[in-house]
């Protein structure tokens, strides 16, 4: 029995994973659904035992001072995004792809935009500086004797934290101020990779290719260009004139990219970047008791659930009222997250919330189809529990997020100028419930995402662990990172050579 006893001791040893226990991690995350995933991570990483300080502004709208998980350090501030503003916006560009707002009107709120651009990468700045400002909570940091730093580079202010504190950075990504990540870190040839936006495949017509083009110099235009204007300053001040910060932004050590290669389109990537995409998906928990009564009451018909995200509460009243007027022909039950006006034409099989658990209700077994705006929380978890989706996107990555999924036959796109237009929506319902191919092509790429030999979420903390324990990841970056675009193109060196062709 003792011998028994030894054996499974040792075998528990064997199989548990190595982890840095009592590791410190300052966090700097980004505001919004992005620190929807952040938190996750953080949970994941207090369970394991390590110490979590987060850095958050008096102006933070989500990023809670108090959490049983982590402590934080609030820094006033003066400038600030709020939801109001975005939620505005929002609505200003709905109205616009509607034909309700005038060119003159919308062209005021695309201004409106890169005002918000600037201003929200300004307000980094100034919490960066409050932070580096401030000698007391310096001293207090630099005396905590943190192990790395964790940072979401959609907002740039980690990495100049993370040189000024000389710790290891690891990266929480998709975006990196403002561009898709990979563009930053990996060749990513224009040929086959499309840029965010575009509205393109991986399978593009010469017409296409062409519009990749233009569309990835102007977005390196606006990152490249004006980012760098609003972050040298800061940049030089706290770290010398000789830092760039185009340069430093992608000197990470780990990568920790929130996208697989069942959702993505396969591309070339580097040593240093892990990729987690659905880390932050579950199984699905038991529902509250009133929602588990009403979901059992759709009998064989099932449930169709729909929420456009944090950002979209409400909508036109017409718009709303035939989407309401669409679900009441339908004889399954509805769940709707909407904060807008009750629509007129709301049918008895509709229920609408402030709130809902989607995770748990994407995991439970009536649950028919998504209907989702194409944020990447919403679509990851729609993969991870194979529920197709009927997308109605907006703007940013929303429209390239679901032409992935429609592209694999697990969704259907509709255009949100048409989405009350000759039944159109509901239309794209019922072909996306009658059609079987759309659930099974969604349950294969569930398949395929769920097959994996490590779970994302483990290899998340794995990673971030191994950087606690090595002081870094030098030995996986690539010497890109520290070239020139002229180096790294080997444009002097054409330049040279046809130098020399000519004099021949």
């Amino acid at each position: 029995m003792k011998l028994i006893l030894y054996c499974s001791a040792v075998l528990v040893l064997l199989i548990t994973p190595r982890f840095c226990h009592g590791g410190n991690i300052l966090v700097f995350p980004a505001e919004g659904s992005h620190w929807i995933n952040m938190d996750i991570l953080l949970q994941g990483l207090h369970s394991r035992g390590h110490s979590l300080t987060v850095l958050r502004s008096t102006k933070s709208w989500y990023i809670k001072e108090h959490a049983s998980h982590y402590k934080s350090f609030t820094v006033p501030v003066e400038r600030s995004i709020n939801e109001e503003f975005i939620s505005k916006t929002v609505a200003e560009v709905l109205q616009f792809e509607r034909g309700a707002l005038p060119l003159t009107s919308f062209l005021n709120s695309a201004v409106g935009l890169i005002g918000v651009f600037f201003e929200a990468h300004s307000a980094v700045c100034e919490l960066v500086s409050a932070v580096l400002d401030d000698a007391t909570l310096t001293k207090t940091l630099n005396e905590s004797k943190f192990d790395l730093v964790l940072s979401d580079p959609c907002w740039g202010g980690g990495v100049i934290l993370a040189k000024y504190f000389n710790l290891p950075l690891v990266y929480n990504v998709r975006w990196l101020t403002p561009k898709e990540a990979h563009f930053a870190i990996a060749p990513s040839p224009l040929s086959y990779i499309p840029v965010t936006g575009s509205g393109n495949t991986d399978r593009m017509t010469f017409l296409q290719r062409v519009k990749n083009m233009i569309l990835y110099f102007v977005t390196y235009t606006q990152n490249d260009v004006i980012a760098r204007q609003i972050y040298q300053p800061t940049c030089a001040k706290y770290l010398g004139s000789d830092h760039d910060f185009n340069q430093i932004k992608t000197d990470a050590d780990i990568w920790l990219m929130r996208t697989d290669f069942a959702f993505d389109y396969p591309r070339p990537t580097m040593p240093n970047v892990v990729y987690i995409g659905g880390f932050q998906c579950k199984p699905a928990k038991p529902l509250p008791e009133h929602l588990e009564e009403f979901v059992q009451s759709s009998g064989e018909h099932g449930v169709i659930i729909m929420s456009l995200g944090a950002f979209i509460n409400e909508l036109p009243d017409d718009m709303a009222n035939e989407i309401a007027a669409a679900f009441a022909k339908l004889p399954q039950k509805v769940i709707w997250r909407y904060k807008g006006k009750r629509p007129s034409t709301l049918g008895n099989n509709t229920l609408v919330v402030d709130w809902m658990p989607q995770n748990d209700l994407l995991g439970h077994p009536k649950i028919k189809l998504f209907v989702a705006h194409g944020g990447t929380n919403g679509v990851q978890e729609a993969i991870y529990h194979g529920v197709p989706v009927v997308g109605l996107p907006l703007f940013f990555d929303q429209f390239d997020n679901l032409l992935r999924l429609q592209e694999r036959g697990a969704a259907k796109i509709l255009s949100i100028t048409t989405v009350d237009k000759d039944d159109n929506f509901l239309k794209a319902i019922q072909e996306v419930l009658t059609e079987p191919s759309y659930r099974e092509n969604m349950q294969r790429l569930s398949r395929l995402h769920r097959d994996q030999p490590v779970k994302p979420m483990d290899k998340a903390l794995f990673w971030i662990e191994f950087v606690m324990r090595h002081k870094g990841a030098a030995h996986l970056k690539a010497q890109s990172y520290n070239m020139s675009w002229f180096s790294y193109h080997s444009v002097d060196e054409e330049l040279i050579y046809s130098t020399k062709t000519e004099k021949i």
